[in-house]
């Protein structure tokens, strides 16, 4: 086994972590809710939720922290955006069955939990109907039957929701159940644990992923390389080790991480830790969320810097998702 956490932390499981998550705006900053203008309602309708790890590492005097803006029910949430809805991406055209999505040739993604670990405010399913949309329990034996009949797909992709809000047990039984169609050949996870729940990178996780005959793929997410603690890299160092093939994608946001600074951080920090730089997303236009856009000119601006100053292997393709188109778009 893999020793991933510290000793104080070794007797700490994820699970009884995430039940310490803050859900007051009052725990999270120093500051008051109104300075900070705070809205009662989006946390209503959206809570605000943040894993000790990440909430660790924010810096509650800072009303400007990176990390603080990426989980903060903010007003500007309230306000109706022409463009910007529950459904941006029209996920819901797009499933043969409950919870899974068939939109791109050769993989089919499965959203298998409608919990996160953390709660970040330009989530782009954050109004999804997760309840008719679950394609565990009674539902799991059509998944594995509509996986069966498509020999074209070579990859299932776990979204959720963040998959690992699963247990290693329910995990197992997935990934083996998987294991038996033979025309499978990878497995890749989108997660925000390494960085949220660290902990939740556990050995008996590791070992799954390492034994499965399934080739696995993790896609973390991370925006800004001050999510990059030393629990976070220790988790993803322990991934690496395993031979787990680690890839980044990070959602381009206004006052988070538009700026190649921050971008060329990120890509450094990211490569020493074994990960690649993979995707830069535009925001999806989902309701709540028009305060983090950066405007297409400005992204591709923010891109060309950024190929200055890194490797052509640390750019992370800038792209975004078009409703009914059969791939991301590349924007340049």
């Amino acid at each position: 086994m893999i020793q991933l956490l510290p000793t104080r932390l070794q007797h700490m499981t994820w699970q009884y972590s995430l039940k310490d998550a803050i859900t007051s705006p009052a725990d999270i900053t120093l500051l008051d809710t109104e300075s900070r203008q705070f809205s009662p309602a989006a946390h209503g309708q959206f809570p605000l939720r943040v894993p000790p790890a990440f909430a660790d590492l924010i810096d509650p005097d800072n009303p400007d922290d990176p990390l603080l803006r990426q989980v903060f029910p903010d007003v500007r949430e309230d306000e109706p955006v022409a463009g910007f809805g529950a459904d941006p991406l029209n996920e819901q055209d797009f499933q043969p069955a409950p919870g899974i999505l068939h939109k791109y040739h050769g993989r089919v993604l499965l959203l298998l939990t409608a919990a996160c670990a953390i709660h970040c405010r330009y989530c782009f399913r954050r109004h999804f109907p997760y309840s008719d949309s679950n394609p565990l329990n009674s539902h799991w034996p059509a998944t594995l039957d509509y996986l069966r009949t498509h020999d074209d797909v070579r990859e299932v992709i776990f979204s959720g929701g963040d998959p690992l809000m699963l247990d290693d047990e329910k995990l197992t039984v997935l990934v083996r159940d998987l294991e038996t169609i033979p025309h499978l050949r990878r497995l890749r996870i989108h997660t925000r644990m390494p960085v949220a729940a660290p902990e939740r990178i556990n050995p008996e996780f590791i070992d799954l992923l390492a034994q499965s005959r399934l080739r696995p793929v993790v896609v973390v997410h991370v925006n800004h390389a001050q999510e990059l603690g030393v629990p976070a890299r220790r988790a993803i160092r322990a991934l690496r080790n395993a031979g787990v093939t680690l890839l980044n994608q990070s959602v381009l946001l206004r006052a988070i991480n538009d700026s190649a600074a921050v971008l060329v951080e990120l890509s450094e920090s990211l490569f020493e830790l074994g990960v690649m730089p993979y995707y830069l997303h535009l925001l999806d236009p989902v309701a709540g969320a028009a305060h983090f856009r950066v405007d297409k000119a400005t992204a591709k601006r923010l891109h060309t810097e950024i190929q200055k100053l890194l490797p052509g292997y640390l750019v992370p393709r800038l792209v975004r998702e078009v409703a009914g188109f059969p791939n991301k778009q590349l924007l340049v």
